[in-house]
């Protein structure tokens, strides 16, 4: 049975792009626009893993996933940090808030690739 994955992202391209390059690999993907969407669709649903950004509109992803850390069924998913922030300022705020990797837009899907085959087992 495939690993199911759920992208978390503002932008729809962005989105796409990274889902085909993990359907590609063989895994499910689910998407949200942001943060609350992708709240809305926690609803006991396995997910193995999440890719996230950290600036989208109603709810970014750190708040995201703090949120999701309070959430008994989702508290130990591992969250990607998927996005245009560099800093080491974000990046700490990102794993103290419970983020296991942080990968920089522009990417290349190997790049992408090789952060969730560390983070699912198989």
């Amino acid at each position: 049975m495939a690993k199911t994955i759920m992208i978390i992202d503002d932008s729809a391209s962005l989105r796409q792009v990274v889902g085909i390059a993990l359907t590609s690999a063989g895994y499910e993907v689910l998407e949200a626009r942001d943060g609350q969407d992708a709240l809305d669709k926690l609803t006991g649903i396995k997910i193995h893993l999440m890719l996230c950004d950290v600036n989208m509109p109603n709810l970014d992803g750190i708040s995201f996933l703090k949120a999701l850390r309070q959430n008994s069924g989702y508290k130990f998913t591992p969250v990607i940090m998927l996005t245009t922030e560099a800093g080491e300022e974000k990046k700490r705020e990102g794993q103290a808030a419970g983020a296991r990797a942080w990968v920089v837009k522009p990417f290349k899907p190997e790049q992408l690739l090789l952060a969730v085959s560390k983070l699912i087992l198989p």
